[in-house]
């Protein structure tokens, strides 16, 4: 777990290597934090090349960052060989790397755009676990997290291509650990409603506005709170559940 009022980890993640995509900022960003609180190595990976590495220094204790665009095949097997040959282990991997997209109607959504949506969210994912698979099955030990959304459940108006890419994040995580589950690698993912990020700024006003409106708390995610389940997942107390979907809607979501 994560405490936010210790500001510190509660979880040992000590001799294990993290990576996060999209690691810079954000939810990224502060799972980073949680995780190297309790003593991981953390490898950012995230197209803000400049950004990535600002932050993988904030953590020091030889904490680094790649420059990776995860909708890229080969580039993220380029990282995942930098990353083992800079720690030998991927122990964990947290895909937060993702983007919102146009707000319009399916009947005005440009085509390209859409598949530019999917391709990043649902595509680069799937770079991203079958990239770390092959390790983890050789280390006989591994921790996935996926990011995907509520959205991805629930399916939010003006934002087809979001919210399909979404739920494409949660099968395939259903999938993959259903997959790997006779060994000690669990793949979950989480569907968290909006928090207050950069993503925002991707958004319409009324979008950003709809979304509040669906959340009984009545309020947006804070990072800290998104940090603490997904660290937990990251444990390896984390031994029984696989191929889960944890919820972070505040309530919003029905299933």
């Amino acid at each position: 777990m994560y405490s936010a009022r210790l500001g510190r980890s509660l979880n040992d993640f000590s001799q294990q290597t993290a990576v996060i995509t999209g690691g810079a900022q954000g939810i990224g960003g502060a799972v980073a934090d949680a995780l190297r609180a309790g003593g991981a190595r953390i490898a950012i990976w995230d197209l803000d090349a400049d950004l990535a590495a600002e932050k993988a220094a904030s953590l020091g204790g030889g904490c680094f960052a790649l420059p990776v665009n995860v909708a890229d095949w080969s580039n993220v097997e380029a990282a995942r060989d930098e990353t083992l040959s800079k720690s030998g282990r991927i122990d964990i991997v947290v895909n937060c790397a993702g983007v919102a997209g146009a707000n319009a109607t399916v009947e005005d959504y440009p085509v390209d755009h859409f598949a530019e949506i999917v391709t990043i969210n649902l595509v680069g994912t799937f770079h991203v676990n079958k990239a770390v698979v092959p390790t983890m099955k050789r280390q006989q030990y591994g921790r996935i997290v996926n990011i995907a959304s509520v959205a991805g459940k629930d399916g939010n108006p003006n934002a087809s291509a979001y919210s399909a890419s979404k739920a494409g994040v949660i099968g395939f995580t259903k999938s993959l650990g259903k997959e790997l589950a006779d060994m000690d690698i669990a793949v979950n993912c989480v569907t968290p409603a909006a928090a207050r990020t950069r993503i925002f700024d991707q958004m319409k006003q009324e979008h950003i506005d709809y979304m509040l409106s669906k959340i009984p708390r009545g309020r947006f995610l804070e990072l800290k709170e998104a940090a603490a389940m997904v660290s937990w997942l990251c444990t390896k107390e984390n031994s029984f559940t696989t191929a889960g979907v944890f919820d972070l809607s505040g309530g919003r979501a029905t299933y």
